[in-house]
């Protein structure tokens, strides 16, 4: 047998691999030639396309750097329109009448800011109060929705801004309103991301300043976030005049609802002022949804006119969702959520300080079982200590009428948002109110910052709170078993009760067969 010398296995070895890379080597050549010309016909294809007139015309419209800006005339929308949001009305007159007459402001050398702010949630009316603005003064309306003016292309944004104030310029007095203006108008940060984020934004500063403040143009900015906004955009002789649109009070959302059913048949027994007391926190924009609501479950019903029962329907239906029949209660669920919700009712019933009955139901809406709602008299815009335990006393009441009827190793689960209520509660009350009574008038916002014992004195004190919640609440329903049993039997007959009802039950007096 013939030997090799160990020189020719490394030789071999070398020269396959010198091999094997040179052929790599033009094959990733080849790759690199064929991407070359294809992106080089891609460009000859571009420019070619681009020279075209009708491509130039196009892109300039797409994009925005062209593209025409049409006002809108207001005529027909005027402050009647607005309902609820009186203060903010109030505030604007002044703008309306500047428009108006310009010289009445300028006879003196006083000036009206350049730009006004609207801050307030989502569907409170903020845009309704800007068209309101340019149709009272009879002034053409320019709109402009912030999230707009950056898309695709670089520059465009910035381009639009300018659009937009030429065309005003030229057609003062008006209004230009730029909706969502936190989205362009937000603090400018620097960010390779988003190398051109400022240029939108310096754009706007810019056309601000280049205008004078007797020109007849008023711009109006619509933001839910007034915080994001860039400091520039918001310091005097841009957007210093802010005006708070709120949610609307019990006394506005009568009005707004009063509004709305005007527009649909509805039964002479309705009351509005009812409607609006059950629906605390509500904007005029879920108002609106509310009476639409209402007008489709009487027309599905085969009614001529909507009556308090689709009003209430609707109110329950945004609150706690749509009423879930398919799902199947067995008896003994069913009775168990009887007893839990007429333990939060006889506790609310008897407990001073708690909020009115308006409703119980044993009907599984949502994601519960059943629900007792509270109708506030008035609304709340502060609460004493007295009203935040009996609010934690009502939670407490659920739980406890379980554990009274069913015995302990017979609770459920059907307390978790009650206890989560409670408890939120309680915390507040040691931690940012002030209310307890070992802890003192000190706020603990943040415990991280605080001793593990100042910890564990806060958690001990929200413990003591909870715990004398829970045995008010029990010893309430041991005085009012009785009461407690026939509500809870009324419940598993009627499924829903209302305030009236309940009143009547809990008096010892018969209902009315249904």
């Amino acid at each position: 047998m013939k030997t090799v010398h160990p020189d020719a296995f490394k030789t071999g070895f070398t020269e396959g691999f010198m091999k094997a890379q040179a052929l790599t080597q033009r094959t990733q050549d080849s790759v690199k030639r064929t991407r070359l010309i294809i992106f080089v016909l891609l460009l000859v294809g571009l420019y070619g396309v681009s020279r075209s007139p009708l491509f130039s015309v196009r892109f300039r419209t797409t994009s925005g750097l062209d593209s025409a800006v049409d006002p809108i005339q207001m005529k027909n929308v005027t402050f009647e329109h607005v309902k609820g949001v009186e203060e903010a009305k109030n505030e604007l007159q002044d703008v309306v009448e500047f428009l108006r007459n310009p010289q009445k402001f300028t006879v003196l050398g006083g000036k009206l800011p350049k730009g006004i702010l609207l801050v307030g949630p989502p569907g409170t009316g903020k845009t309704l109060l800007a068209r309101a603005v340019a149709g009272e003064a009879d002034v053409p309306f320019y709109y402009a929705s912030g999230s707009e003016f950056d898309e695709m292309f670089v520059g465009v944004g910035a381009s639009r801004i300018r659009n937009l104030f030429k065309e005003a310029k030229a057609n003062a007095p008006c209004v230009i309103f730029i909706d969502e203006l936190d989205s362009v108008g937000g603090k400018r940060i620097e960010s390779p991301m988003h190398p051109y984020s400022r240029q939108t934004i310096n754009q706007l500063l810019a056309e601000m300043d280049g205008f004078k403040p007797n020109e007849g143009v008023i711009v109006i900015g619509a933001t839910n976030f007034a915080e994001a906004l860039d400091n520039a955009l918001v310091r005097p002789g841009r957007f210093d005049m802010q005006v708070t649109v709120p949610r609307p009070d019990v006394k506005g959302r009568t009005e707004i609802l009063e509004w709305y059913l005007k527009k649909i048949q509805v039964d002479s027994a309705v009351n509005a002022e009812i409607i609006a007391r059950g629906t605390v926190g509500f904007s005029g924009a879920e108002l609106e949804n509310l009476v639409n609501q209402a007008a489709l479950k009487a027309a599905a019903d085969g009614k001529d006119l909507v009556t308090m029962k689709e009003l209430e329907f609707a109110k329950d239906k945004i609150l706690m969702g749509p009423k879930r029949r398919s799902v199947e209660i067995d008896k003994r669920n069913k009775m168990i959520t009887a007893y839990h919700e007429s333990g939060h009712a006889i506790v609310a019933y008897n407990t001073k300080d708690a909020m009115p009955i308006n409703k119980a139901t044993i009907m599984p809406r949502g994601p519960s079982l059943g629900h007792v709602s509270l109708l506030p008299e008035n609304d709340r815009w502060s609460e004493t200590r007295a009203q935040l335990l009996a609010q934690m006393d009502v939670s407490m009441g659920g739980r406890v009428a379980e554990e009274l009827v069913f015995g302990n190793d017979h609770i459920t689960t059907g307390a978790s948002s009650d206890f989560d209520g409670a408890t939120k509660i309680a915390q507040m009350m040691v931690t940012q109110f002030g209310m307890s009574d070992k802890l003192g008038v000190m706020t603990y916002s943040d415990l991280t910052n605080h001793s593990p014992e100042t910890q564990a004195a806060v958690e001990q004190e929200v413990r003591v709170l909870l715990q004398n919640s829970y045995e008010r609440a029990k010893k309430l329903l041991k005085t009012y078993s009785e009461e407690h049993k026939l509500l809870a039997d009324a419940l598993l007959t009627y499924e829903t009760l209302d305030a009236k009802e309940i009143q009547m039950i809990l008096e010892g007096k018969s209902l009315d067969p249904r």
